[in-house]
């Protein structure tokens, strides 16, 4: 392959400050939240043109759709995301609709309702940009959209800035910590921290959403909730009878009739609609064998992604009682990305820790028991949980650099518990509280007092134990 040398050049310094965030999603949020309320200078740098990650780009707008009564909560940021949403009417009663008693009660009796209310929030993925830009505001963060990281600055092994590309150049900007809330964990690798990947053959899809208007709301959900999906139907799990809102049978039919190819995989839940006859997402596209950080592979899952929407709007259409007028309204700004780089980290995370509630005496947090990939379900209905110990977000030979988000370190089945939203959430509120707390106890971020950080971040609603 060939190669060119480019020439060295003085980079403009644009911003100094003491914790800086690269990455505007779940995770990034949360990090940038916490360090700011902790007293410390704090900026947040997106490449998008708005903050959010997959729950504005990939219209993901389920925090914790398996919450159910017995579920424990983590408390902190992802809490209040669901609380300032509501309060804002940017969320939506996925249950409010129920005409089927039967499926009614058996929905209670799941307890996913408890008191006729529904145990989780269905978040308005257009307002949370709003509502991402307000709390960045009102709690002092520093931001910045439409900028890419692409290097870093070292002295010897500690990082004390980024390089980033945007329409105003490339340009430098330093900090006395960073956190990588890219979920590719491009910093990490920029630094030539150690990570892992598995091979493209072996990493979970990447998906494609999108979301419907012309829908009648009424006619569907009568339909669908007079046989409504399981979560046997996507994972080998003891909860197989559980309440999914798991959609497959126009898909099912459009296959048969020869209008979608047989190796597509299209397989839909739903997470929202409103009065005005618009339902998504539709979590419906999904497609292997995509490495998420080889731009080729990006580029052709995003245009092959939109052309099976397409496919899967028609089958709604053909075979669907309320979408026989329904339109493409729509589609996900950018890929749902389930898995791709994670680090190595002072402790990797396992599957047995996560199956089996395991406690650390350095725990940031708590996260209930709940896996979802690589053909695993296990449903948090019984009120276990495991603790996140602050080894998972240090990467190992890079001093002062915390991750945050799906690319924490662990192996293989525990990852489908780490990448889930509220465990994102989690390590992105520990990192930002351990890098402020880190700052004014002028020490690396690895040699952190853990009882400070511990004691901190249940000042901010984490529940830690």
């Amino acid at each position: 392959m060939k190669s060119i040398e480019e020439p060295a050049k003085k980079i403009l310094v644009i911003a100094e400050t003491e914790v800086l965030v690269i990455g505007g999603g779940p995770a990034g949020i949360s990090a940038a939240l916490a360090a700011s309320r902790e007293g410390v200078d704090t900026m947040i740098v997106e490449r998008y043109g708005c903050f959010g990650g997959v729950i504005t780009q990939s219209m993901i707008g389920t925090i914790a759709w398996y919450r159910y009564a017995k579920t424990v909560e983590a408390g902190g940021i992802s809490m209040e995301f669901e609380r300032r949403a509501k309060n804002m009417d940017a969320t939506v009663d996925i249950f409010g609709d129920i005409k089927n008693k039967d499926t009614l009660e058996n929905i209670k009796k799941e307890g996913l309702i408890v008191d006729g209310k529904p145990t989780y929030e269905v978040l308005d993925t257009e307002l949370f940009k709003y509502l991402a830009d307000k709390m960045l505001e009102e709690s002092g963060v520093v931001p910045l959209l439409h900028c890419y990281a692409v290097d870093v600055i070292m002295d010897g092994n500690t990082i004390i800035g980024v390089i980033t590309e945007s329409k105003s150049g490339r340009k430098a900007i330093l900090a006395k910590r960073v956190i990588d809330a890219t979920g590719d964990g491009d910093i990490a690798f920029f630094a030539k921290a150690p990570f892992r990947k598995n091979p493209k053959s072996e990493l979970m899809s990447v998906s494609v959403n999108f979301g419907c208007s012309g829908v009648n709301i009424e006619k569907y959900l009568d339909y669908f909730y007079l046989n409504p999906g399981k979560i046997g139907d996507w994972g080998e799990t003891k909860d197989k009878d559980g309440f999914s809102t798991y959609l497959t049978e126009p898909f099912i039919k459009a296959k048969k009739a020869g209008e979608i190819p047989e190796h597509v995989n299209i397989e839909s839940y739903w997470t929202n609609y409103t009065d005005a006859g618009e339902l998504g997402s539709f979590n419906a596209i999904h497609m292997k064998d995509i490495d998420p950080i080889d731009v080729w592979d990006l580029t052709k899952a995003e245009i092959e992604g939109r052309k099976r929407v397409l496919w899967a709007v028609k089958a709604l259409k053909n075979y669907t009682p309320g979408f026989e007028k329904a339109r493409l309204r729509t589609i996900g700004s950018s890929l749902g990305v389930r898995e791709s780089r994670k680090i190595i980290g002072e402790y990797n995370i396992t599957e047995h820790d996560v199956r089996n509630e395991a406690r650390f005496n350095d725990s940031i947090g708590i996260c209930p028991e709940f896996i979802d990939g690589y053909g695993v379900a296990i449903m948090p209905i019984t009120g276990r949980y495991f603790q996140v110990p602050i080894g998972i977000i240090l990467p190992l030979e890079v001093e002062n650099l915390l991750v945050a988000g799906r690319c924490v370190a662990g192996d293989k089945i525990s990852h489908g518990a780490t990448r889930q939203m509220v465990c994102c959430i989690i390590t992105g509120q520990g990192a930002g509280v351990a890098a402020a707390v880190s700052i004014k106890q002028k020490v690396v971020c690895r040699s952190v007092d853990i009882p400070t950080v511990q004691n901190n971040l249940k000042k901010q609603g984490v529940r830690i134990e």
